[in-house]
């Protein structure tokens, strides 16, 4: 009867040092995993962080507390010139409430085909879009129906992860239909992208509303008001007004101030 009581005690004093055992290694590999990744962004002014265990449909990469959604690659364009899309998102009624002068020169970030980019442009003649997007594949689409069109004040841009490459005080107004939510270096991306904004330029956020969880979109993919205005809180833009005339998205309003 001992002999059987100190075999379960030596069992159970194994287990437990088992036990001990494998939490110290979880430990071990979580904390020299993390700091890698956070010594990586000492570059980037420390506004980001890292996990190891994060939402699929993310990159793992965290700014202001939200995860950065994964891109979507141009494999999947046809998505952007679905038939549904004319009712879902009503791109029509987006491009009328720009408020838009036929001189103005407008950037659209994240442009994949065109979609945005070529009803802007019927908009400005004499003005000019800027259709940005950091994958060629997608710029190529852009020039291809540039060229059989005939149109004239479109230029594809060929940005990177963290600069839209627009020339300095160029753009009156900065374009981001469900697209921001995307960007890898969000901080980066925008203090750039005020530079390029004249005195008074606005940026106009286009997102599916977070806030709905009845909106059938990732969750990655849609983002609140609130974050919004504090992501554009931090480059010192200002907050005019957000529209919801669209169905499933927030139309949001920023400012850069003026001389």
């Amino acid at each position: 009867m001992k002999t059987s009581q100190y075999a379960i005690a030596n069992l159970i004093k194994y287990t437990f040092s088992l036990c001990i055992f494998f939490l110290i290694a979880i430990v071990f590999l979580n904390f020299s995993y993390v700091p890698q990744a956070i010594a990586q962004e000492t570059n980037y002014r420390n506004y980001y962080r890292t996990k190891t265990f994060h939402n699929p449909d993310g990159i793992g990469k965290y700014y202001m507390e939200r995860e950065i959604a994964q891109v979507m690659g141009h494999q999947a364009m046809m998505w952007l010139e679905r038939d549904g899309r004319e009712r879902e998102e009503k791109p029509q009624a987006v491009v009328e409430h720009l408020d838009l002068k036929s001189t103005d020169s407008v950037a659209d970030l994240g442009t994949g085909t065109g979609y945005f980019a070529f009803r802007i442009a019927e908009l400005i003649p004499e003005g000019k879009v800027y259709a940005v997007d950091i994958q060629p594949e997608m710029l190529d689409v852009v020039n291809l129906l540039k060229e059989k069109n005939k149109i004239s004040n479109i230029e594809t841009v060929l940005g990177t992860e963290n600069n839209p490459q627009l020339p300095a005080n160029s753009i009156d107004l900065a374009l981001m239909v469900d697209a921001y939510h995307e960007f890898a270096y969000p901080r980066e991306m925008m203090e750039n992208l005020y530079s390029a904004l004249k005195p008074q330029g606005r940026v106009i956020l286009v997102e599916y509303r977070q806030e709905n969880p009845m909106i059938m979109i990732k969750p990655l993919h849609k983002m609140s008001q609130k974050q919004v205005k504090k992501e554009m809180k931090a480059v010192n833009l200002k907050w005019l007004k957000t529209q919801e005339f669209l169905p499933e998205q927030h139309f949001m309003i920023f400012q850069k101030p003026g001389k």
